[in-house]
């Protein structure tokens, strides 16, 4: 019997996981788990950090997994490692060089030290061949925005999982290296593919080569500086780049920790080979002459923090915006980052003539299929059957679409949601009644897991209406009110509502005087309950607003 359990990366973009668990039974089974990523959290999420898998489906099951296959080294799939190996203890890390060294680095970052516990597999022979458990596990080439890509088939007794990870299909590709998927067509039957559908709904196509050739005439032309904006795991753009500007003499300066890391990362694994003098500190780019300078920085997305907001903020130590700079952002927007980009992009244009973005040239290419890949790369596979992945749940059913329209039987289809357990046998498959605990785990500074929905609930009140406090002293005999403050954080500005905080001390008066009595023992609890009901009611009164009231009652 084999399992397929999503953990993370439907419903949503991010948190992608999946466990696939084969066994008699579930204590008797094998165990690979494909990717642990993080996702960055939503607008209603204050002071969350980022989100990780839930692994608690593994509990109790950790001695037998067999390994942890990386596909990619996007932190959408890695970014969780340092929580989840640990709390897997560690498991076998599989995958190839580039993506292996990312989780080392992302694992060390998160623990110093803990990347010596790492047990790694280096997949540097994309043919090679591993035993994991009952699994008979496969590796093979991806298209992709970041180098070292993988897709993994397993192969099981009843069955072949084809998960591709992240993928793309480039028909004019910048370094002629075309990858296609046919080969996949004689793993063996029944074949279950599993797609990153991103692209479900996505029409038209761009090319890679056609993207090179517009920065390269950019670079070229440019009369002044260029800062390019880009994401820091595009190594495979960021390397042609790079070899460009050493052709043509420009020299580059890397700003954003993100991409002196990957950059640095590529250089050890021999991925990026430039001369010493090509790549220059960013500190010492006022000794270049202003057409001889490409810098390369994070940023695109309107991070706070990030390189490229500093240089147009002028909080950056180094750089200050000329007119005659070319800024180009070779970047995709992210979703839910539209309003950030946009600001960015019009303070850019007020302190420079030349901001060149997507909407202007074809300078950027994503490293996701569109609708019509998803249906080639079902033609080539022909698996028997189909399992959209990693997207919010109306990308999967148009993916479904998008295979139905090509002749594939809807009936051998499965969109699953998180936590959902599909099972295949040789009789075929079925969706188990029961599902994983897919809930977020929320990671605040160093805490996982330690903020839960209470308290995020907590949170979206103080965001949305503020807080009221209420500090009343009573005498302990007479139960008569000796001092009443008011203090309000988000809700109201005191001075300059004096009336509503006036009433509020009466109304204390009237509430004590209700709830307490000479001869009764003072129960603080209680006058603090009603304090913030009838407060609460009489500020809704007011100003139609529901801030978070919290008395204090103290006794003297």
């Amino acid at each position: 019997m084999l399992r397929v359990i999503v953990i993370g990366g439907n419903e949503e973009v991010g948190r992608n996981m999946v466990v696939f668990e084969y066994g008699t039974d579930k204590n008797n089974s094998d165990i690979v788990v494909v990717d642990i990523g993080m996702q960055f959290p939503e607008e209603d999420m204050p002071g969350i950090d980022y989100i990780v898998p839930n692994a608690s489906y593994l509990k109790g099951k950790e001695k037998r997994i067999r390994g942890v296959i990386f596909t990619h080294g996007h932190l959408d799939h890695i970014g969780a490692a340092p929580i989840v190996l640990k709390q897997l203890g560690y498991p076998p890390v599989i995958s190839r060089e580039l993506t292996l060294a990312l989780v080392k680095k992302k694992v060390e970052d998160g623990d110093p030290g803990a990347a010596n516990r790492l047990k790694t597999i280096s997949v540097k022979d994309i043919n090679k061949k591993l035993s994991l458990g009952v699994f008979k596990t496969k590796f093979f080439e991806v298209e992709h925005s970041i180098m070292d890509s993988m897709g993994v088939a397993l192969e099981t007794p009843v069955g072949t999982v084809i998960h591709l990870g992240d993928w793309t299909i480039s028909h004019d590709p910048a370094d002629g290296n075309k990858i296609t998927y046919e080969n996949l067509s004689k793993l063996k039957a029944p074949r279950i593919l599993l797609l990153e559908s991103l692209g479900a709904i996505k029409t038209g196509t761009s090319s890679e080569k056609i993207v090179q050739g517009n920065l390269e005439t950019l670079i070229k032309s440019a009369k002044g500086r260029i800062i390019l904006a880009t994401f820091a795991s595009q190594v495979k753009r960021i390397k042609l780049l790079i070899e460009f500007c050493e052709k043509i003499g420009r020299k580059v300066a890397l700003d954003g920790y993100s991409m002196r890391t990957n950059v640095e990362i590529a250089k050890e694994l021999g991925y990026i080979k430039v001369n010493k003098d090509t790549l220059i500190p960013i500190n010492d780019i006022h000794k270049y002459k202003d057409n001889e300078i490409l810098i390369l920085c994070t940023g695109a997305q309107g991070e706070h923090n990030a390189a490229l907001n500093k240089i147009v903020t002028d909080h950056h130590r180094f750089i200050k915006i000329q007119k005659n700079d070319t800024i180009v952002f070779s970047s995709s927007v992210i979703p839910g980052n539209e309003r950030s980009i946009q600001r960015l992009k019009d303070n850019l244009y007020r302190k420079c003539d030349n901001v060149i973005h997507s909407d202007i040239m074809d300078i950027h290419m994503g490293g996701h299929s569109n609708a019509s890949d998803i249906q080639e790369v079902i033609k080539m596979v022909k698996p028997q059957y189909f399992l959209p992945v990693y997207a919010n749940h109306f990308f999967l059913k148009e993916a479904v679409k998008r295979a139905v329209e090509v002749g594939f039987p809807k009936g051998k289809t499965a969109v699953l949601d998180n936590g959902h357990i599909l099972e295949f046998s040789k009789k075929g498959a079925k969706l188990r009644k029961e599902k994983a605990d897919t809930s977020y785990v929320f990671v605040d500074g160093l805490g996982v897991g330690d903020i839960g929905h209470m308290v995020l609930r907590d949170r979206q009140a103080l965001a949305e209406d503020g807080m009221y406090t209420i500090t009343v002293v009573l005498k302990a005999k007479s139960k008569r009110v000796v001092n009443t403050q008011v203090t309000s954080r988000g809700f109201i500005f005191v001075k300059d509502n004096f009336d509503i905080v006036n009433e509020t001390k009466q109304k204390i008066i009237k509430i004590v005087s209700d709830t307490t009595s000479e001869d009764m023992k003072l129960d603080p609890k209680e006058i603090e309950v009603a304090i913030r009901e009838r407060i609460g009611e009489y500020l809704f009164q007011k100003t139609q607003r529901r801030p978070m009231i919290l008395p204090v009652v103290i006794e003297v």
